[in-house]
């Protein structure tokens, strides 16, 4: 599996970024409040660890909370590893 070739789905309504891979899902969760976002979690499934899928998620969503020109704050110790 290349981590390349995943697709990121935004799942707007459940605040949450996910990688599909068979029936395992990685995941970066949010919360919104007004301009802020708040990254909460990340979490890959232990047969999936060692790809990359978390920091693709993480730069995704990033560039995502950029391009809304919203203020970035996160309690998720993985995400603040990027800021």
């Amino acid at each position: 599996m290349n981590p390349n070739d995943t697709e990121i789905i935004h799942l707007i309504d459940e605040h949450k970024f996910v990688i599909n891979i068979g029936q395992a899902q990685a995941v970066l969760s949010y919360e919104l409040f007004d301009d802020r976002i708040n990254f909460t979690r990340t979490f890959v499934p232990t047969e999936l660890r060692g790809k990359g899928l978390a920091e693709k998620l993480v730069h995704h969503g990033l560039n995502w909370a950029n391009s809304e020109k919203l203020i970035i704050e996160t309690s998720c110790w993985y995400v603040r590893k990027f800021l």
